[in-house]
């Protein structure tokens, strides 16, 4: 069956939380969600925030440890938790997570407790034998690996991803397919310079026996720093739709997650819940154990509590204020007088957030045209809460961010037409 929201392990089914806001009795499906569940569908959890790469639209500012980490012994006591909730799977990422000395023990812990694993990695660690523990019947089915790999060449996925980052991914694909694991996934960050290389994306799944998922730019982290150069142009936003769309109509499998749901004030809905599920059906737990209402929105302004420090996980989730404000009736704003405004919500929270444009109005990439309208008008970026990016620049610096060094001008355009323009190796 074709479907764009990721699958999880069967569970039964979780009770609507409890809400102030009076839950209507004849909501559909989509609107009890908009109201919250008593647990996540799908809970992010970056376990570190160190990482072998320094991708320059990393929404986390990933690159060096926070020496506050959850102790092992903490995260699981976190997983025990997660149990006892019901939590469909945990989607673990960082920073990079293998790098953490205790990540594989915490995977079989999770495992072995009924807590399904899908982890993003960008393949440093997965190595023959990791690749073939990970095919073995000690993962149960319960572990789904994500390669993140962001152009269907090196030239392209290096960029941003750093020198080597490609073939190290391809490596760990490779492994993976050897060792007999089923169904991989491969992470794509839509970007300016990789849209054109869609069907190249996916002949690089089918290659591996893989499934392509394609996710969203947003500009947090040091995406921020580099979204005017990498989000995509509105038409290479028709050519996503279209592309999606073609693909999703004849059985094929394409995963998004919810990342597109802004694209349907093109008309059509994108298969999945096309809502931002932001404190509602996700959230994230940070290293040391703050809880964000969404893995996009990193910031003070969407802290919910610290699972060590206010009650646990399921008090946090339950009963902080700020997931029980998203949960409550959301005005429209500026987007509530659009005719396509109950297709495509008003967009994503962390997008509009971060170009500094009010939570209820038009998403920077409104595909009507609405946000570019938006971006012209004042506005005021927000500071970042947290950065934890490398102090100096190392070895694995990525193409655009040594580019970026040397400028003396803002980005020009013609990254647009190539991504290594104005760039002599």
């Amino acid at each position: 069956m074709t479907a764009l929201i990721e699958r999880a392990p069967e569970r039964p089914t979780q009770r609507p939380a409890e809400r102030p806001a009076e839950r209507p009795s004849n909501a559909s499906l989509v609107q009890q969600f908009e109201y919250g569940l008593d647990a996540p569908i799908c809970l992010t959890w970056e376990l570190t925030y160190a990482c072998n790469l320094e991708c320059a639209h990393c929404l986390s500012s990933s690159g060096r440890r926070d020496p506050r980490e959850l102790s092992t012994e903490q995260c699981k006591a976190v997983i025990d938790e997660l149990q006892r909730m019901q939590v469909f799977y945990v989607n673990i990422g960082g920073g990079e997570p293998t790098i953490r000395p205790d990540f594989w023990e915490l995977l079989e812990y999770a495992v072995n407790h009924d807590v399904g694993v899908k982890f993003s990695t960008n393949g440093v660690r997965i190595n023959p034998e990791r690749a073939a523990f990970l095919a073995s019947p000690a993962c149960n089915g319960y572990v789904d690996v994500q390669i993140s790999l962001d152009g269907a060449t090196a030239e392209v996925n290096d960029y941003v991803r750093g020198p080597g980052s490609f073939d190290t991914a391809l490596n760990a694909l490779a492994n993976l397919q050897d060792a007999g694991f089923s169904d991989a996934k491969i992470s794509v960050v839509c970007t300016r310079q990789n849209i054109g290389q869609l069907d190249e994306f996916k002949a690089i799944a089918d290659r591996f026996g893989a499934t392509l998922r394609l996710t969203r730019l947003r500009p947090s982290g040091r995406g921020a720093d580099v979204w005017d150069e990498l989000h995509p142009l509105p038409e290479q936003q028709r050519e996503l739709y279209d592309w999606l769309m073609e693909h999703t109509a004849d059985g094929e499998e394409v995963l998004t997650g919810d990342s597109f749901f802004h694209l349907a004030a093109f008309g059509e809905s994108l298969p999945g819940l096309n809502l931002c599920g932001a404190g509602r059906v996700v959230c994230l737990i940070d290293p040391i154990g703050d809880v964000y209402a969404c893995p996009f929105a990193i910031h003070d302004n969407f802290l919910a509590g610290n699972l060590l420090h206010d009650g646990g996980f399921q008090r946090v989730w339950q009963d902080s204020a700020l997931f029980n404000e998203l949960r409550s009736p959301q005005t429209g704003g500026a987007c509530s007088s659009c005719q396509f405004f109950d297709s495509c919500r008003g967009g994503c929270m962390a997008a509009k957030f971060f170009t500094g444009l009010p939570l209820d109005g038009p998403d920077p990439e409104c595909v009507q045209g609405y946000g570019e309208q938006a971006l012209q008008g004042e506005r005021t970026i927000p500071a970042a809460s947290q950065d934890h990016s490398k102090a100096s620049p190392t070895r694995n610096q990525p193409v655009m961010l040594q580019l970026g060094a040397t400028r003396t001008a803002p980005p020009v355009s013609a990254c647009a037409e190539s991504p290594l323009a104005g760039f002599t190796p």
